[in-house]
């Protein structure tokens, strides 16, 4: 099926699935084990701390949703096809989809974006042009969402590099209960 809408992504993502395309063919994803940042025990290495300690990164929230949407589609091989990214940028346009900036000189260094449903915030991509650039999106993300009261950050998939960072497996069952729990609570992202 290749057709998407606002409606369809967040009724899905209340159901615990989340949309991935190969080419302009979308498919619907609900892994076992789920991969997610445990916002009460997620870290950050000491050189990322430092770096942002030392201010050479300037962070935004909403600034640019689009381009970061863009930009994490530009990739040899990516999930994101042309449909998925204009859906995510008109649910952006109904404060269901959010990003974090980083930038560095006036230039977009980095960033990531996702999905809110209640207190939960479903990373969808990140990407960066500056070293660690993603990480400081990463840990703002994070500050941001402990802040505003959120209980579930949704790492999706586990890969390499979202394991570096302290994302982890939980069983499927058990990130529906944390699911259920995150959709019946009431957060803001701005």
């Amino acid at each position: 099926m290749s057709a998407i809408t606002p409606a369809m992504v967040l009724w899905a993502y209340g159901q615990g699935y989340f949309p991935m395309a190969e080419g302009e063919e979308i498919f619907w994803l609900d892994p076992d084990p789920r991969a997610i940042f445990d916002l009460d025990t997620v870290h950050f290495s000491r050189r990322l701390l430092r770096r942002i300690r030392q201010g050479q990164f300037t962070v935004t929230y909403n600034h640019c949703c689009a381009l970061v949407i863009q930009r994490c589609a530009e990739r040899r091989k990516t999930w994101l096809s042309a449909a998925i990214q204009q859906t995510y940028c008109q649910l952006h346009e109904l404060g269901h989809v959010h990003s974090v900036e980083v930038w560095q000189d006036g230039l977009l260094a980095g960033g990531l974006y996702g999905v809110t449903l209640g207190a939960l915030f479903s990373g969808e991509s990140m990407f960066h042009r500056v070293t660690d650039a993603s990480k400081v999106a990463l840990y703002y993300l994070v500050e941001r969402l402990r802040e505003r009261g959120y209980r579930l950050l949704d790492a999706q998939l586990l890969n390499d590099h979202t394991a570096s960072l302290g994302a982890v497996h939980i069983p499927r069952r058990q990130y529906r209960e944390l699911l259920q729990h995150a959709l019946s609570q009431d957060c803001h992202f701005t």
